[in-house]
């Protein structure tokens, strides 16, 4: 089978499209033809090895297509249902071993490219504004990188949840994706410094939650934003990794807390995933949640989109496909 493999960590380059060897389901195990694959910032990290995986590696951490056969013990998922997943990596290939366990069986009514554009950045923005920050009626919350992939999900199930959002972007056009997605107000970060324009915005108040997935260039200011006891949520790097910071400079900017969450320890039961990824599929299915999908690209063309996204000049989704 065909597949993008990393030899070693490093530039966009390091994607080589090449043959390799069909896998064969074990215990517990499905293969997967794949249909559609999901890229994002985290493939980006085990490329360039910020999260260090061993080479030679198989990027990809989502997916979604048909199951092409079961190994022993696996009750989840028969040959032929159509299935999706996130957080196993090896997505960027033809066909694809996951743990039966992480399978989740796609809607009729919902296509492959949806259903791989929707459940990472998806279930992400599900345990974002519903279990790390629940949001609830007349909270507001700051959402950076509010036209990307995870940021227009968030904005849209903040509004589900009756909070008022305020979201950067770099762009006017990118603004306008922003805004339709529900944000109340959209600063841009390129022509408007974002915390005084968020202090105005709340009347010298602060945000309750910032959720936060650029990292380093937005950090500090972030957590200024915020109101006393208010919730700084990093989950991402798209400018690099935050850098170290002492306890006490919670206190001194209000008691505020921290976190720095990630999708497996808010999917770590075949129960919790079901739930969130439910709800995010159905939703998709029934027309409440709208996944914008940038563009699709071959998966010989897996170089390119990394480009794309690193350079933080794209909106919403970007996929491959085999």
């Amino acid at each position: 089978m065909k597949a993008v493999v990393v030899h070693q960590h490093g530039g966009p380059e390091q994607l080589h499209y090449q043959e390799v060897d069909a896998p064969a389901p074990g215990p517990g195990e499905a293969l997967v033809s794949i249909k559609s694959i999901g890229v994002n910032f985290i493939d980006i990290y085990h490329r360039t090895g910020l999260y260090h995986v061993q080479p030679p590696l198989i990027p990809g951490m989502e997916a979604a297509g048909v199951v092409a056969a079961v190994g022993p013990s696996v009750s989840e998922v028969v040959p032929g249902d159509r299935v999706a997943y996130a957080m196993t990596r090896g997505a960027y290939a033809e066909y694809a071993l996951v743990p039966s366990r992480n399978l989740v069986v796609v809607p009729e009514a919902l296509s492959f490219d949806l259903a791989a554009a929707s459940m990472l950045q998806g279930m992400t923005a599900h345990y974002l504004t519903h279990s790390t920050y629940p949001l609830k009626q007349g909270d507001i919350a700051l959402v950076h990188a509010a036209a990307g992939g995870a940021g227009l999900l968030i904005v849209q199930m903040a509004r589900m949840l009756g909070a008022r959002v305020i979201g950067t972007t770099s762009t006017e056009a990118k603004a306008v994706l922003a805004s339709q997605a529900g944000c109340d107000e959209v600063i841009l970060y390129t022509k408007q410094d974002f915390q005084s324009e968020t202090r105005r915005l709340t009347g010298g108040r602060g945000v309750d939650v910032v959720y936060d997935s650029v990292g380093a260039s937005t950090f500090e200011k972030s957590l200024d934003s915020l109101r006393p006891r208010g919730v700084m949520v990093t989950f991402g790097n798209a400018s690099g990794p935050v850098p170290p910071l002492s306890p006490l400079v919670l206190s001194q900017k209000g008691s505020l807390f921290l976190t720095r969450p990630t999708l497996a320890h808010y999917s770590s039961t075949r129960e919790e995933l079901l739930q969130r990824a439910g709800d995010v599929l159905g939703w998709v299915a029934e027309g409440k949640l709208s996944v914008h999908v940038h563009r699709a690209y071959a998966l010989t063309e897996a170089s390119q989109a990394h480009i794309d996204l690193e350079a933080r000049k794209t909106t919403g989704k970007l996929l491959l496909k085999p």
